[in-house]
Order: C-alpha cells, then sequence, then structure tokens
C-alpha cells in the first residue's frame, strides 16, 4: 500500500469514504476571489483526495458534487459548475483510465447539459472495468427523491404483479437506489464546520461514521484527510449490538 502514514493501521482503513465538499464559495470569499476560483480550487482538491484514496487502499469514493437543491444558486455558477464538470471530464479521463479508476455518476442525471450528459456516458463507459477504486460522483443528486423513486419502481412490480408486498425488504429497496452495487459508506467527511446530512445518501449512511472538520474544501488536504482516518480508526463500530467482552 503506497506512501500510507506510519500511524494508520492498514487493517482499519474504511472500504468506502464520502465527502461533503463543502466551503469553496467561502474559501474564495475569504482571498478577494470570485466565488468561481473555490469551485476551479475544490476540484483541484477532489482529484489530490481521490489519488490519495488510491494509494491508502481505499476502495470507493464517493463526492457530493451537486444536490438538487443547487439549483436555486445564481444562475452564472450553476453554469460554471456544470462547464466545470465537463472539462473535469475532458481532461482527466486518460489518467484515470491509465490509473485504474472506475467512475459512476448518481442522481437524475436527465435534466443536466446534453454535452454533459455525453462526457459523462461516456467516461462510465471507458472505465467500467477499472478495478483499483470506484469514483462515484452524486451530480442533481438528492436522497429522499433517491427513496422516493425506488418506492415508486417497487409499486409498480407490485401493481403489475410481478412481485409480491411480502417480498418487500431492505435488500430489494437497496437494489432501486442509485448505488445499488455499491457497499455502504464507512466514513462521511464533511467540510467548513456544517454538522448535517443535507439530503445525502440517507439510506446509505445509517451506520456511517461521521466526521467533520472546519477546514473549507479547498483546503483540505493529505494531513487533513490523515486526521480524518486517525480519528476513524478510534472509533468503536458496533452497528447498534454490544461487543462479546467489554473492558470495564
Amino acid at each position: 500500500m503506497n506512501s500510507l502514514p506510519l500511524d494508520l493501521n492498514p487493517e482499519k482503513i474504511p472500504q468506502h469514504i464520502a465527502v461533503i465538499m463543502d466551503g469553496n464559495g467561502r474559501w474564495a470569499t475569504s482571498r478577494g476571489l470570485p466565488r468561481i476560483a473555490g469551485h476551479r480550487q475544490g476540484a483541484i482538491t477532489l482529484k489530490q483526495l481521490l489519488r490519495c484514496c488510491k494509494d491508502w487502499g481505499i476502495k470507493v469514493l464517493t463526492a457530493y458534487a451537486f444536490s438538487t437543491e443547487n439549483w436555486q444558486r445564481p444562475i452564472e455558477e450553476v453554469d460554471f459548475l456544470m462547464l466545470l464538470f465537463e472539462r473535469f471530464l475532458r481532461s482527466e479521463l486518460a489518467q484515470m483510465q491509465q490509473e485504474g479508476v472506475r467512475i459512476s455518476f448518481i442522481g437524475d442525471l436527465s435534466v443536466l447539459p446534453v454535452s454533459l450528459q455525453a462526457e459523462m456516458q461516456r467516461s462510465m463507459t471507458e472505465t467500467l472495468n477499472n478495478q483499483v477504486i470506484h469514483f462515484n460522483v452524486a451530480v442533481n443528486y438528492g436522497s429522499r427523491h433517491e427513496i422516493t423513486q425506488a418506492c415508486h419502481h417497487i409499486a409498480q412490480l407490485v401493481q403489475q404483479g410481478e412481485i409480491s408486498l411480502d417480498a418487500i425488504n431492505e435488500n430489494l429497496v437497496e437494489q432501486y437506489l442509485y448505488t445499488a452495487a455499491t457497499p455502504a459508506p464507512d466514513l462521511l467527511i464533511r467540510t467548513s464546520a456544517e454538522m448535517r446530512l443535507s439530503n445525502f445518501l440517507l439510506w446509505q449512511m445509517a451506520y456511517t461514521e461521521m466526521y467533520f472538520t472546519d477546514v473549507f474544501w479547498p483546503d483540505f488536504d493529505r494531513e487533513a484527510f490523515h486526521q480524518a482516518l486517525l480519528s476513524y480508526q478510534k472509533r468503536d463500530r458496533r452497528f447498534g449490538q454490544i461487543k462479546t467482552a467489554c473492558s470495564a
């Protein structure tokens, strides 16, 4: 495992990390820069984190890039973000391919610009068989919408007589979520001192450990990530159970 810090236990490395990348705008404003400069720097930080996850043996990284609520932002900012996603895919795809990154997009992609949808589809198709790390990007994503859509699909199956009511269980619901084939996140990291989930992976994060930091996303470097993992490794994950042998 390449360059894992010595104080991290390789046996306790989370397999799936989710990130809410908060504070791009405030990072830029605090430097007298336009908000879009924060988003540009944030994209660079995300690329560096992806490489760090790959180096340290983390198998899945899911990033909250654009929520269903983000459409309410100024139109110039939204347009810039759409363009940034597209440019990022065009410029980084060859590198991701070379490094064994499989990229997926989760969310309602149907309302995104057609050219962006095409780039997303191309990158998903070309990296489908890569196995070093799975990079999930949530775009136009809202967890309540995702769960509601899953309910619609299942209700339709019942209505058509394809399944019975008794067949509905948690496993079935999970099959109709965007994240169907992905294990639940072990760790959620949210930057810039915000302490809420903001409609992100509500079902999937039932037993996820959460880590909040004051650091703005563009400043979230390897050392900040290292600190998040150190905190995670001190947690006692019981998944609602109690340990059989407890120390007094």
